[in-house]
């Protein structure tokens, strides 16, 4: 659907300027613009891009002189990212289907709420309740009881277990899976890993007299928050008696694992192959760079950023930027990161002493 200069500046709270009745199809990088398509020039960088390009309207960056720089109309974006959120949002494709498949498998008991969508061979539990405005997938599994809000987003192959409670608006991707058993076993007598943490590695290592893991099952389930957002490929495991619990605005990036008994804060963003181990608690508003991990019962406060890779052994307090292995503060870090750069010379120039 096309939309005008004009209309696309009024839904990201911008200005617009000159032919503000140009229309629009889609939205392009500068370079590859055509003349129906809204190029993204959102900072001096693509200046040199636009004239590779052939748009007639672009998003511009403050200051820019739109006009010299060949262009019809033009909307100013103070700030970049935003207006993306806004104008991806805007140019976004609706979602497929209507009604619910004569191929999926409904249980009788389940309650479907008003104007849900449900794909093919999806199948939905005994007692399971879906509020209105869901959109399910494809090869949906929902487990008897579950609990799903209004609005909710469930793309292809999502599987939620028993126990299982979404607040509204939440959006799975493909092939999430959530409350799945958490990842708990004991043995008989204390195991290696017990004695290692009492001892901090000073006895050997002996075998178990019984080596069997006994499985602890998980009985606690999931309760996700309003306007979660969880990646493909990522898992959230149940809770041992309790819930594990994603707080409201959370967004988890695909291919993150969060542990059973877990407690994920309001507003948090979980980057890319992350992970969270068991009874750990992490803060409102907390970052978790891509592949960062952080060891089980621990404590992470709010506004702490963990940066990429970084692995938390110990407790964080509020408003801390960790990083490194094991993860200490950015400024600590640097500094030993420079130190040992320099480690190699230093050397070199004690042996020539």
């Amino acid at each position: 659907m096309a939309h005008s200069v004009k209309e696309i500046a009024a839904a990201l709270g911008a200005e617009a300027f000159g032919a503000v009745d140009l229309l629009m199809d889609s939205a392009a990088e500068p370079a590859a613009a055509g003349p129906r398509d809204l190029a993204l020039a959102m900072t001096p960088a693509y200046e040199n891009a636009l004239a590779q390009g052939q748009a007639r309207a672009a998003v511009v960056w403050p200051g820019a002189d739109w006009q010299a720089l060949g262009l019809e109309a033009a909307i100013i974006a103070p700030r970049a990212r935003l207006a993306m959120s806004g104008l991806t949002q805007l140019l976004d494709q609706p979602l497929p289907g209507s009604g619910i498949s004569q191929f999926a498998a409904i249980d009788p008991s389940a309650q479907i709420g008003a104007n849900a969508v449900i794909g093919a061979f999806s199948v939905i539990g005994a007692g399971a309740v879906i509020g209105d405005e869901c959109w399910i997938g494809d090869h949906v599994t929902i487990a008897a009881g579950v609990k799903v809000g209004s609005g909710c987003t469930l793309h292809a192959g999502v599987r939620l277990q028993r126990h299982v409670t979404l607040g509204h608006g939440v959006c799975l991707h493909p092939n999430v899976v959530v409350g799945g058993d958490g990842f708990s076993f004991v043995t008989a007598e204390p195991s290696n890993v017990e004695k290692a943490r009492e001892t901090l590695g000073e006895v050997d290592m002996q075998p178990p007299t019984d080596p069997t893991w006994y499985r602890i099952h998980s009985l606690g389930g999931v309760s996700i928050g309003d306007d979660v957002e969880i990646g493909a490929n990522s898992c959230i495991d149940a809770g041992t008696i309790r819930a594990t619990r994603i707080g409201q605005g959370t967004k988890i990036d695909s291919l993150v694992q969060v542990g059973h008994n877990v407690i994920v804060g309001e507003h948090c963003l979980l980057c890319a192959q992350a992970g969270v181990a068991g009874s750990t608690v992490i803060g409102d508003r907390v970052v978790v760079g891509g592949k960062a991990g952080v060891a089980d019962n621990l404590i992470v406060g709010d506004d702490v950023v963990l940066g990429g890779a970084a692995v938390v052994l110990s407790n964080v307090p509020k408003g801390r930027m960790m990083m490194g292995y094991p993860a200490t503060k950015m400024k600590t870090h640097i500094e030993g990161y420079k130190a040992l750069r320099r480690l190699p010379r230093v050397l070199r120039d004690l042996a020539k002493r």
